[in-house]
């Protein structure tokens, strides 16, 4: 039976949960009386808890994506859960519940390579976000301080900020360890192994046990997995920490100063002697303890000032130090503003300024701890003109130049002058015809973003 909900209507289930208004009637997943004990070794029932599963059930909804292998979306999850909750409980109570296979998918990555990512069903997704939920809170007071990657209130700035200080401590070497195809590689034995430690409820250990060898399906056919949590999967980051976290206390007893994302580390020293033997000492324990493989040709040794941690290096002029976006960073930035604001699409310049608002926005949320302002001035008037050659090439007809100059406030005689011009695209946009015609202040009123305006904005709150 269901329970009864504290709202203002009696008898009406809780707004924006598994049971909306406009779903009375779809219960819950409800724990029984005898499910209600607390305790290391009733973990599944804190995560079949209610209010657990209708959490797990928002943020799956919120976040969106693909569909798993069956083909189901996120909208079609609550009919689903409304038609099968009991029999999908039961299951997962009784451990006959199978989790189904992911479905692979290949991003390219900027090096030219390609990153393997796992979709699971939209199911599984729900109920890996609610394990996820239970086991985080276990789990966070035991990660290490050096430790920044998917974990709440921690993030790429902080670590950046971190590595800054070691730096001005006098630590001006770094040792930048790069794991071959990490998630593909972890040790399930292993994992299961550090997992047992906390989690004494063997029932959830096996459940995550069964999400580990699911299998992939690619082009049609599943394939078992042996080794590997999936990147895609809602517990793969949680777990990548948990694995990673015997690497963390080995830095720690060891004394030394590291910041770790993911699977992305970095480790300060004083001296080039020093950090080739961190390297050395560190593959070791990776390869011969974790079972994990170094990339030897990306792992290397050398200054912060050149090497790439997280899209960012440092900088020092004089006796300060600080943190910029690496050149590949900004090169990447360029690459994909171009292809934004590329002459050839036929789209508006409305909903080319939209979709360049929605990635500047994102790109200088990431970047904006970085001191870049005279790049950004640059960049911003770069993106400018880029606008502006669009505009010039979709005019196209000399009349319509004309026409278009004329609403923009130049005299009659000058947009017939202007408007016969023969320079090139790329050299029109740059020239006293359209910075007098498309002024910063006409560009603004349609949409284009300043971007120097925004960094300085964001960089202030850092």
């Amino acid at each position: 039976m269901q329970r009864p909900q504290k709202t203002a209507e009696a008898g009406c289930p809780c707004e924006g949960m598994l049971e909306t208004k406009s779903n009375k009637g779809a219960c819950s997943i409800v724990l029984t009386e005898t499910d209600r004990e607390d305790g290391a070794e009733n973990l599944l029932e804190r995560i079949l808890d209610r209010n657990n599963l209708n959490q797990a059930y928002l943020k799956v909804k919120r976040n969106g994506g693909s569909a798993g292998v069956d083909g189901m979306t996120v909208e079609e999850m609550l009919p689903y859960l409304k038609e099968h909750r009991e029999e999908l409980l039961e299951a997962l109570r009784s451990e006959r519940y199978k989790p189904k296979a992911v479905r692979r998918v290949e991003i390219p990555k900027p090096d030219g390579g390609k990153r393997m990512l796992g979709v699971p069903t939209v199911i599984d997704r729900m109920i890996q976000q609610a394990i996820v939920q239970v086991l985080q809170p276990i789990y966070e007071p035991l990660f290490s301080e050096s430790s920044y990657g998917f974990r709440p209130k921690r993030s790429a700035q902080q670590a950046m900020k971190q590595a800054l200080e070691y730096y001005n401590e006098g630590y001006t070497q770094v040792v930048d360890l790069d794991l071959a195809k990490y998630f593909d590689t972890v040790n399930h034995e292993i994992l299961i192994g550090m997992l047992r430690e906390q989690v004494k409820d063997e029932r959830v250990s096996r459940l995550i046990r069964k999400y580990l060898k699911s299998g992939v399906m690619i082009n049609g056919l599943i394939s078992p997995t042996t080794e590997g949590t999936p990147q895609g999967g809602n517990l793969s980051p949680l777990l990548s920490n948990i694995y990673l976290t015997a690497f963390d206390r080995m830095l720690e007893s060891r004394g030394h100063k590291f910041v770790r994302y993911a699977d992305d580390c970095n480790i300060y020293v004083k001296s080039r002697r020093a950090a080739e033997r961190v390297m050395a000492n560190c593959t070791k324990f990776l390869e011969g303890t974790l079972k994990l493989k170094v990339n030897r040709k990306k792992s290397q040794v050398g200054s912060p000032l050149r090497l790439k941690f997280l899209g960012f290096s440092m900088y020092k002029t004089g006796k300060k130090a600080g943190i910029r976006p690496h050149g590949k960073s900004i090169r990447k930035f360029k690459d994909k503003i171009r292809e934004l604001t590329s002459r050839k699409q036929a789209r508006s310049v409305e909903l080319i300024l939209k979709r360049l608002k929605r990635y500047t926005v994102g790109w200088l949320g990431y970047y904006s701890i970085a001191d870049m302002e005279s790049n950004i001035k640059r960049l911003n008037e770069w993106i400018r003109r880029r606008i502006r050659q669009i505009y010039w090439k979709q005019w196209k007809k000399i009349k319509t130049k004309h026409d278009n100059l004329v609403k923009l406030g130049i005299d009659n005689e000058n947009a017939w002058k202007w408007a016969n011009s023969r320079k090139a695209y790329w050299r029109i946009a740059d020239s006293h015809i359209l910075h007098k015609s498309l002024t910063n202040k006409y560009l603004a009123s349609v949409g284009y973003d300043d971007i120097l305006e925004r960094y300085k904005v964001l960089h202030l709150n850092y």
